[in-house]
């Protein structure tokens, strides 16, 4: 959580983010990062590994899993028609890559070696990765989003990403609201009895026919205007969204194709190659 003080900026230097920057932006391509070339040889096969069982996991058991989703009062009711900005915690990304899979949203990843084998993976699934993170190329990174939402594309936050602490977010997507004028929807899917790795994140692999349960957060609107106080104000109300929903899909995920929470019938809203 951020903490406020009187008289001192809501962000740290690096992060803060001047809504005048200049309308270019880095082109936006489906290849492996620039900086691959700085991966030993032993990460290099890693990668492939970890990309191709990432992959195939997904694709089989994506397929089993019965999901429902449900919507806060406010919350956007159709989340496959772009542009918006999605945040949610990292240890969800298996669940919302096969969920979203072949809409084209664009996704951003750090330049970390967890983040390009969750690039490759989730690129396998029709998504295009942004690549950077509050750490590494973060203002580059939102430049491009900037420009992929013009285009009419959803961008997704993996908010507590690339190395935690988990459950805290960032501030890329209120930053990025205020550039463009679109809404942020928060979510979460939860699983019910996942695998859950031993990892930062506490990664959740769903067990094949389980249940899921997405919940949606109502729409954040950050104006354009909005000073320090105000981008603070709003980043914690998108930090206590990503927690209700947690809290909220967590307690329900066990009603997940029941007639409170029908299983979800996905409506299939592709971007035309012409527009890609």
């Amino acid at each position: 959580m951020l903490k406020m003080r009187a008289g001192v900026s809501w962000l740290p230097p690096r992060e803060r983010y001047n809504s005048h920057v200049s309308p270019a932006a880095p082109e936006i391509s489906n290849d492996a990062a620039p900086g691959e070339r700085m991966f030993s040889f032993r990460q290099r096969v890693s990668l492939w590994f970890i990309t191709w069982i990432g992959f195939l996991a997904i694709r089989a058991i994506g397929p089993t899993l019965r999901f429902a989703v449900s919507f806060e009062e406010g919350a956007p009711d159709n989340l496959e028609k772009p542009p918006g900005i999605g945040p949610f915690w990292h240890r969800c990304v298996f669940a919302a890559a096969y969920l979203w899979r072949d809409l084209q949203f664009r996704v951003m990843t750090s330049r970390s070696f967890d983040g390009e084998y969750i690039a490759r993976i989730i690129q396998k699934f029709g998504y295009v990765a942004l690549r950077g993170s509050s750490s590494r190329g973060g203002v580059g990174a939102l430049l491009g989003a900037r420009r992929e939402i013009e285009r009419g594309f959803t961008i997704a936050f993996t908010i507590d990403g690339p190395r935690g602490p988990r459950y805290v977010a960032k501030p890329g997507p209120v930053l990025l609201a205020k550039l463009t004028g679109v809404p942020i929807v928060p979510f979460y899917i939860a699983l019910e009895d996942p695998w859950v790795l031993n990892s930062w994140d506490r990664l959740m692999i769903p067990k094949p026919f389980s249940r899921a349960m997405m919940r949606v957060a109502k729409n954040i609107h950050v104006p354009r205007d909005a000073d320090d106080a105000e981008l603070g104000r709003l980043h914690h109300e998108m930090q206590a969204a990503l927690e209700r929903v947690q809290k909220f899909a967590d307690e329900n995920v066990w009603q997940a194709g029941s007639a409170k929470f029908p299983i979800y019938e996905r409506k299939v809203f592709l971007k035309r190659s012409g527009l890609s």
